[in-house]
């Protein structure tokens, strides 16, 4: 029996890139490294690293390209579940080796990694921006069977940014090397004290905004004192390509918009922590929607990876985008603790950040 392939996208670091971008791609790197012996154990191939930016090809185009013609494939981007362990590794490679119509992720509509048990299906894939909507053109439009992974939560979290390395680093059990790699760099999650201070005061209440879902808000519900106010927005801003949606056009998408971005055009990002402060006394916030309510849904018109890392950390002196500065200083001198980040800040990530000092509310 062909052993299933495992194929890695990743992106290293180039020399002279800013200090921040080289630190993920090496924590990326050293992740993809670890993850691929664990698939080995596994009774996968060696894996094949891909380069993210192949000659400027999407995700779709180049996963098209080296599909094997036979056997099943793992397919996943070197920052993807830095949770994963030899169970579900096991899982993932039973079914790329089933040679069956199956797949199997760790989230159908927004997926970081998955097995397929036919990988030559993903030869006829299209122009997909991203793996995130890879299970869902393959349920919707080759027709397999796409079930998930158990631990959806666990394995959500990924490392698309520094801040997310010092998130990862916070699950109980997370690698030294993971927790070693943070601490050495600096990396550490701004204002963190302050924050499971407020969720700890029933007088508080805590504004989460972006991308998150029901499962976060269900769990801040049952585990943290304060009130909670939740601003859903652009959920699948990244994952709901219409190329993989069966019946949707594939030129016809809404640009994405946000509430608390039209407060931002009326009173302008250096006034970003009055409006926060209108709306509750901490707050964890996904500035990707608001770069993509501001800028489109493209990340080639945002402003620079080193720019939105710097934002992230809370370092406005080392960002060179007026907006994004603006919007950073603003957060970092308010009184009351403001997060910036991605998907992760507002996902899986919230339960990293405040389970150390949350407490049932007991009503």
């Amino acid at each position: 029996m062909t052993r299933p392939a495992v194929l890695i996208f990743h992106r290293p670091a180039s020399v002279g890139e800013p200090e921040l971008v080289s630190f993920l791609a090496d924590v990326r790197a050293e992740l993809a490294q670890r993850q691929a012996a664990l698939f080995e154990r596994a009774g996968a191939a060696p894996a094949q690293m891909l380069d993210e930016w192949h000659e400027g090809l999407t995700f779709g185009e180049v996963l098209a390209s080296v599909a094997p013609a036979r056997g099943g494939a793992v397919v996943f981007g070197s920052g993807a579940v830095p949770r994963l362990n030899a169970a579900d590794a096991r899982r993932l490679v039973s079914v790329a080796a089933s040679s069956e119509r199956h797949a199997i992720t760790n989230n159908r509509y927004s997926s970081d990694i998955v097995a397929v048990g036919r990988a030559a299906i993903l030869r006829d894939l299209p122009a997909l921006p991203s793996d995130n909507p890879l299970p869902r053109w393959l349920e919707e439009r080759a027709g397999f069977v796409v079930s998930e992974l158990p631990g959806r939560e666990r394995l959500a979290v990924d490392l698309d940014t520094p801040l997310d390395v010092a998130l990862a680093a916070l699950a109980p059990g997370a690698p030294q090397w993971l927790r070693r790699a943070a601490g050495a760099a600096g990396i550490a999650v701004p204002r963190l004290e302050e924050l499971r201070g407020v969720v700890r005061d029933p007088t508080k209440e805590l504004l989460i905004f972006g991308r998150s879902g029901s499962r976060t808000l269900a769990w801040l519900e049952r585990n943290v004192r304060c009130r909670v106010r939740f601003l859903s927005e652009e959920r699948g801003l990244r994952a709901s390509s219409p190329l993989a949606i069966a019946g949707a056009s594939a030129t016809v998408r809404r640009e994405p918009k946000s509430t608390l971005s039209m407060l931002l055009e009326r009173r302008g990002p250096a006034e970003f922590a009055d409006i926060v402060e209108d709306l509750g006394d901490a707050a964890l916030v996904d500035s990707r929607v608001l770069l993509a309510a501001r800028l489109g849904a493209d990340e080639s018109r945002w402003p620079q990876a080193f720019d939105r890392f710097n934002s992230d950390l809370n370092r406005p002196d080392q960002i060179a985008d007026p907006w994004l500065r603006d919007l950073t200083a603003s957060a970092s001198a308010a009184k009351l603790p403001i997060l910036l980040g991605g998907h992760s800040l507002v996902g899986p990530g919230v339960r990293l950040l405040l389970a150390p000092g949350a407490k049932a509310k007991g009503r």
